[in-house]
Order: structure tokens, then sequence, then C-alpha cells
């Protein structure tokens, strides 16, 4: 028996790095697993790989950024196991460059694959699991967006991923607490792992040690995601959890800090003061990455 025994998980960029990892980690505890990817041999490659290990998958290369896309994956999802349970948004791009060497089109592509893409099949599969709520079935549906360090603190050299990362954040709390009605939760993840983005970035950082634990498999991620995916995880909404090997930690999001109040208008001038001492009073921020 697993702990997603009877659960279908729909993951996008399942085809290699962290989406493998989590369509191997979820069939293993019970799951039946669509595995989607644009890259259609590497998705039928992967659920090749889930069914060798005793495992139900389905290979899927459907358009995560199109609600008509988004659509037919879950038609082609639900023909095969009867319900999808569990979205996992994984699936993501790399567009580097510094700010101003950034071009339109680097700019756009992050955002259609991260933000456009994180949009769609949650609307689709939220809007299926609204009605079964209100025909008056159960439903114990979760949605796993996926946002990174970049999107948390920033980082040097990706103003398009960080922003688009940082959107999934808020996207991410939006979502739980509209959906929450619906018996769905939304969570979202930071992960540090071994990726082909990872590799291509910070080879010598990410590459695997010739002997003990290896920090940065994918596989150390998967154990989170899982358990979110699970019916275990049903108090929990509306968090980011940060994950890399054996670590994790739930990220503190922007809040509110001290108030200044002068109980009338401030005049321009005398604001140097004000804002010097609510900075001095206030946490500092992580530092940007690459600063």
């Amino acid at each position: 028996m697993g702990i997603c025994d009877n659960r279908t998980v729909l993951i996008t960029g399942a085809g290699g790095g962290l989406g493998r990892a989590y369509a191997l980690a979820f069939a293993a505890e019970g799951a039946n697993v669509v595995v989607n990817d644009i890259r259609a041999e590497a998705a039928q490659a992967v659920a090749a790989e889930v069914r060798a290990a005793g495992g139900r998958a389905l290979a899927d290369s459907g358009d995560i950024a199109s609600v008509a896309g988004a659509q037919a994956i879950v038609d082609a999802a639900v023909a095969a196991f009867g319900e999808v349970h569990v979205l996992v948004n994984n699936a993501g791009i790399l567009r580097d460059r510094m700010f101003l060497s950034l071009s339109e089109e680097d700019w756009d592509a992050v955002m259609h694959v991260h933000l456009k893409g994180h949009f769609c099949l949650a609307n689709v599969l939220g809007r299926r699991w609204r009605d079964q709520k209100k025909a008056g079935r159960a439903v114990d549906a979760r949605i796993i967006n996926t946002s990174s360090g970049a999107g948390l603190q920033g980082s040097i050299g990706q103003s398009n991923y960080a922003a688009a990362k940082a959107g999934i954040a808020a996207l991410t709390l939006v979502q739980a607490a509209e959906l929450a009605r619906y018996g769905i939760t939304v969570n979202c993840l930071a992960p540090a792992a071994r990726t082909s983005m990872t590799e291509g970035a910070m080879p010598d950082l990410v590459k695997k040690p010739e002997s003990g634990f290896d920090v940065w498999d994918p596989l150390n991620v998967a154990s989170i995601v899982v358990w979110l995916g699970s019916p275990l995880s049903a108090h929990v909404s509306g968090r980011c959890f940060e994950a890399k090997g054996g670590e994790l930690s739930v990220a503190d999001g922007w809040r509110t800090g001290r108030i200044a109040d002068k109980g009338a208008r401030w005049a321009p001038a005398e604001l140097t003061a004000v804002v010097d001492r609510l900075i001095a009073e206030s946490v500092a921020p992580q530092k940007v990455y690459g600063t």
C-alpha cells in the first residue's frame, strides 16, 4: 500500500530531471501517472520506465500553455485512468540574460511556459473539480506549483525567470484562498536539484559525487511533492516549500513590517529619517543570488 493509491497524478515537464523523479516516486506510492512533456520520446521513455517498475503510466506530449491543449491532456488522462486528482506544474525553460540584454522574445517565451503553463491546466482541472464538488461528490484534489529560489529572492541574469517564478508564488496564494471551498489545496515548491537547467548553469556544483549522499539527486525533492499530492496533506495549503537534499523548509514570504504612522500627510523631505529607521528595524532580506 502506498500513500497515493488510487490517485492519478498529472506531471508536466516529466520527461527528465525533477519531473521524471516525481513520476517514479508517485508511481512507487501507488499513483497512476500522466507523464506530460513536449518531447514525446522523453515522455514515452519515462512512462515506460514507470511501467517497467510495476507502475501505471500514460505518456502525453500535449500543449500545456493553451486551454485547448490542457483540456485535451485532461481528457486523455480521464480516458486512461477515470479521474485526475493531482496536478504538478513542473515544466519550465530558461532564457538567461542580464536584464538590459533581454529581448522581447526572451521575456515572452519564459512567461508563456511558466505563467501561462501554470494557468491552463489548473484552470481546466479546477473547473472540473469545482463542478464535481457542486454536484455533491467528494473532492480531495491537489495543485502543486513550481516556484524557485530565484523567484523568492531574485537572481542575477534571470530577471524574466525570477519574475515568472515570483508570479507563480503569488498565484499559489490566490489559488489556495479561492479553491479551498472546492476541496482543492494549492502549494508551491522551490526545488534545488540536478536537472538539465541547473547542469547548464552550474555543472560543477550539481555534479553527482563519487560516493556518499547525492544532495542534488532529484529524487530527494520528490518526497515532499509526493506527500503534498497525497491525502495526508489535506490540512496544508497556500505554502511554499524549499527542498534540497535532506533539507526542507517553509518559505516566509512578504508580510507587512513595522509601521510608522504620523497621523497626517508626510512631507517628502522628512521621510529620509523615517525610511532609514523602518529599514533598520526590519529583518534584512536574503541576498539576491549572484550578489
